[in-house]
């Protein structure tokens, strides 16, 4: 067992190389939260899990209510199925709102009448399904009087009222976000202590997301080693571990596994959970990679076997997506044609004419000059 084999696994189990889940809800409840601040590629990342296989059948799922968008786990957006919302806040938002109070203070939101009346208003506002958009919030606001302003205060508290379970997603409008309340769109579950609780989001963790790391499993839920543990210790025998590269890793040994589709590559959209959630055992970079040295949100790693070769990023445009790839240099022709199935295979989830440019070198990142080739 070495990490070929733990790459190749987690390919299988989250789906992008065995057969696709049924809908994009049910690769949410798989994953249990997924990050989806970009929301658009986070929906690509269902696509390319599940027979939901183009943007508009996942936009249906979602708008329909088969999964939410909201700020979960951390401070950023996820998606994650509606029976799962509650329990999983109570157990992780008393650790992701106090690691914010020092920009909180610098809002203006560290006093809690402010906060306590602006989260008043909010459920005002939304009360009787009127889902509305931040802009239409913000406007809102500002004719009622409230100190709260558009923009970064009224983005954290939108935040804020996420975590404490006020508010999530409504149904898109004009493409655009709305929120809808908590207690009106999504049923109450049944109540469970924070042991069960815990157990219940390990479980899930190293089922869906797995094989990984205790460390993995802290970075994905902000909670702690400790607590990690101590569930594992009541988890028993339903999972499985090794080491591999000097780190123990988890994992479900009853979720299918079995390669049956795989790609010779894959176009991972930006914040992918199999890239995102690995710091430590990822895909090995290749020799000459166009972003070796650091990593930009607006460009997303492109996997070659099990490789992480370059990078692509995509326009749409009218009936055409335009994907612009870098690749490592020692990537030849047999590389690029299967870049190429990739591309085809995000343009038919568009529903859109793929063009495919390869471009030299390293493009000009966002957090950096120019890279230079090694």
């Amino acid at each position: 067992m070495d990490a070929s084999w733990v790459l190749r696994r987690r390919l299988a189990t989250q789906r992008l190389s065995s057969a696709p889940l049924r809908r994009a809800g049910d690769v949410v409840r798989l994953l249990t939260c997924v990050q989806s601040q970009e929301r658009d590629h986070a929906f690509f990342s269902l696509g390319m899990r599940s027979r939901a296989d183009t943007y508009a059948a996942v936009l249906a799922e979602h708008d329909r209510g088969a999964f939410l968008r909201t700020h979960i786990l951390r401070p950023t957006w996820h998606f994650v199925a509606p029976e799962d919302l509650r329990w999983i806040l109570a157990l992780t938002s008393s650790r992701v709102e106090p690691s914010m109070a020092a920009r909180h203070r610098q809002l203006g939101l560290d006093d809690p009448r402010v906060v306590g009346a602006a989260l008043e208003l909010l459920a005002e506002l939304l009360r009787d399904h009127r889902f509305r958009t931040r802009a239409e919030i913000g406007v809102q606001f500002a004719e009622r009087g409230s100190p709260v302003a558009a923009g970064q205060q009224l983005g954290h508290v939108l935040l804020l009222a996420e975590l404490r379970g006020l508010v999530c997603s409504g149904p898109t409008r004009g493409g655009q976000h709305t929120y809808a309340l908590v207690d009106e769109v999504v049923p109450p579950g049944p109540s469970r202590t924070r042991e069960e609780s815990l157990v219940e989001l390990v479980l899930r963790f190293f089922a869906g997301p797995g094989p990984a790391s205790v460390k993995d499993f802290c970075r994905w839920s902000s909670l702690t080693q400790s607590d990690c543990r101590s569930a594992l210790a009541e988890v028993g025998d339903r999972l499985e571990s090794a080491e591999v590269d000097g780190q123990r890793l988890w994992w479900d040994p009853d979720v299918p596994a079995r390669t049956t589709a795989e790609h010779p590559a894959y176009l991972l959209p930006v914040y992918d959970e199999v890239t995102l959630t690995y710091p430590l055992l990822d895909f090995p970079v290749a020799q000459g990679h166009p972003a070796q040295e650091t990593r930009d949100p607006f460009w997303a790693p492109v996997v070659v076997g099990h490789r992480n070769v370059g990078l692509w990023k995509r326009a749409v445009t009218g009936s055409r997506v335009r994907v612009e790839a870098h690749l490592a240099p020692g990537c030849g022709r047999v590389e690029r044609a299967a870049v190429g199935e990739a591309a085809g295979r995000l343009a038919g989830f568009l529903e859109k004419e793929p063009e495919l440019v390869f471009g030299d070198g390293s493009p000009q990142l966002w957090n950096g000059p120019r890279a230079k080739r090694r």
